[in-house]
């Protein structure tokens, strides 16, 4: 792979607490009932360990500046406006930030009032992802939900008055026992509340959930379809352009930064218990992923290099890696990317393009590789063909941390 370019570097950062663990959720998420209660979250040792865990990352991203920040849950919106402030100048202290950085916070609309959106906001954070998920109370109540429907009003008008330049809704549709009627009264309410990003996708049920054991009951397909098009209708209609399977902005300054940067195959470092990260070594010639400790009390316990694994990712699957993002813009990617980002060369999934190109799925294009509405529609069949099968004389390198060259920041 001689082709490499290093792409635009973000940085995620995972807080695993929440009030309470939400019966559909498959994130690395721990309810703080387990705990003792709010007190009992260790934030300050938390950022500390967060900190050193950036340090240990350092060594593979020098001379590089951040484009965007995702702080990411769990509830990061537990933590107090002072720890956030302190998370945010910490890593700034350790790595440089682009002039016009997006750093986002998820937050639940039932963990903070209008003072604490001010003081994440002066802390440096000028994004929220709100998770309303809905503003019916009875649907709330069967997510598990801890916020009602006026706290998540309250929210959306909190958002504004702290003067976030940007602020997403993140709302789901297919909910158990819902009707069109009642998916599409959601979508309006949170239109009206005039966010600048919305979020809306259709609830899906995950291994290792509780609802997955207890399964509810779901729309039909039917009714999930009449949602979909007609949801999608009401955003549009609304000023609300869809660019990604669920994401629609107002304008294209609005575009979630961050997730752009996962969709078009750039770098991101993973902090955090659970955290995952991607990166492009150019003088290993590979592209690797990271992932460290998933539990808090192991990523709080062991040292730096015990919660850390890496590996490169074999050249035979990064076609479909790169596509797997990719192809979920509406408008694709430039050709080029495919080549500067996976170090392979165009050639190597022309016969696969072609045959998706034949098959309506992708535009005939030169300059881009963009899906179809079609294809869109279809992404699932889309992506197979660019799964290709592991060489038999192919090892996967995994890398370890001996290898890397750690330097502690003091």
């Amino acid at each position: 792979m001689s082709f490499l370019t290093n792409p635009p570097l973000s940085l995620y950062i995972h807080i695993p607490w929440c009030i309470r663990k939400c019966p559909y959720c498959d994130f690395n998420s721990h309810g703080i009932k387990q705990l003792g209660g709010l007190d009992d979250i260790p934030e300050q040792e938390y950022i500390d360990r967060l900190l050193l865990d950036l340090e240990q990352e350092l060594p593979l991203v020098w001379g590089r500046r951040l484009h965007s920040i995702f702080i990411g849950g769990g509830t990061p919106s537990l933590f107090s406006a002072e720890g956030m402030d302190r998370l945010i100048s910490g890593v700034r202290a350790r790595i440089p930030f682009e002039g016009d950085i997006e750093i986002t916070m998820e937050a639940n609309p039932g963990t903070f009032e209008a003072e604490r959106f001010a003081g994440f906001r002066q802390a440096g954070i000028n994004r929220l992802s709100i998770g309303v998920q809905s503003f019916n109370s009875r649907h709330l109540e069967l997510l598990g939900r801890v916020h009602n429907p006026e706290q998540a009003i309250a929210a959306a008008e909190f958002a504004h008055q702290a003067g976030f330049r940007s602020f997403n809704l993140d709302l789901m549709h297919g909910l158990p026992d819902q009707t069109t009627e009642q998916a599409l009264a959601d979508l309006q309410t949170a239109i009206n509340l005039k966010p600048q990003h919305i979020s809306w996708y259709q609830l899906t049920i995950e291994p290792n959930t509780l609802f997955y054991q207890q399964p509810p009951t779901l729309p039909v397909d039917d009714t999930l379809w009449t949602i979909q098009e007609q949801g999608q209708a009401l955003l549009q209609q609304h000023g609300y352009n869809q660019y990604e399977v669920s994401a629609y902005a107002r304008e294209p300054e609005y575009r979630s930064q961050h997730n752009l940067n996962y969709w078009q195959f750039g770098d991101y470092l993973g902090i955090g218990a659970g955290a995952h990260g991607k990166i492009t070594r150019l003088d290993l010639d590979q592209i690797q992923r990271t992932t460290k400790s998933r539990h808090p009390k192991d990523y709080l316990q062991k040292t730096v290099a015990e919660i850390r694994t890496s590996q490169a990712i074999p050249a035979h699957e990064l076609p479909f890696e790169f596509m797997l993002n990719a192809l979920r813009l509406l408008n694709g990617v430039p050709t080029s990317y495919f080549q500067e980002r996976t170090g392979l060369l165009l050639s190597d999934i022309q016969p696969a393009i072609n045959e998706a190109i034949a098959d309506g799925l992708l535009h005939n294009s030169k300059d881009r590789i963009e899906p179809t509405e079609k294809g869109s529609l279809f992404l699932n069949e889309l992506l197979q063909r660019f799964i290709e099968e592991e060489p038999a004389q192919n090892k996967t390198d995994t890398i370890r941390d001996d290898q890397i060259n750690i330097k502690t920041l003091n």
